[in-house]
């Protein structure tokens, strides 16, 4: 019943902005999310056999294990972005005319997505797709396994917790760090996700 789930390992180039000790430690704390989603399903196996007896336990543990899973798959989503290098959106593309055809513009939807990140606090900025609507939307997730828009896929992740940014650019740098992330963001990897939601 409950699946063990292995670190992904990510192909990235140098990026602008961003040092490469700040991508390890980052690469590390994902680790960590798989490690502990993978601890706590094991330690759920044992717990399930007297729910009754161990039922508080079950209830922290399945909540804290969400909490993992998010984390593991919003980095998933997160460094994917980054692989093979910035490239800029296709301005004749699918992606960039729903962009255009929901919000006016591509500039008007990556605002939104810059805005929400720059909020106090940490957590992921989201942008999801909804097909049954036709619709971009644009969401905060403070901890990670909550906030979210149920059901829709996200096309876009941008993590906004401090451990993101910290080391290059300090306590007051988020604003900066964001301007790195999307210097640094493949957006055929974006419109790739949008083009698999069409299918």
């Amino acid at each position: 019943m409950y699946t063990t789930y292995e670190a992904r390992k990510f192909k990235l180039p140098k990026l602008e902005g961003i040092s490469e000790k700040s991508v390890e430690e980052h690469i590390g704390l994902y680790e960590g999310y798989v490690k502990n989603f993978n601890a706590i399903s094991s330690a759920l196996e044992d717990l399930v056999k007297d729910p009754e007896k161990n039922a508080q336990a079950l209830s922290e543990l399945v909540r804290r294990r969400s909490f993992e899973f998010g984390g593991m798959r919003l980095h998933e989503h997160y460094f994917t972005q980054w692989e093979g290098g910035g490239k800029e959106l296709d301005p004749k593309g699918a992606l960039a005319k729903a962009f255009a055809k929901d919000a006016g513009s591509a500039e008007t939807v990556i605002k939104q997505v810059r805005s929400v990140g720059l909020m106090r606090g940490p957590g992921w900025s989201l942008l999801y797709y909804d097909k049954e609507a036709d619709a971009f939307l644009v969401g905060f997730s403070g901890e990670q396994h909550q906030g979210h828009f149920v059901t829709l896929p996200i096309i876009l992740a941008l993590d906004v917790w401090e451990h993101a940014f910290l080391l290059d650019y300090g306590a007051q740098g988020k604003g900066k760090y964001i301007d790195a992330f999307f210097k640094n963001l493949n957006w055929g990897v974006v419109e790739n996700r949008f083009a698999q939601i069409q299918t």
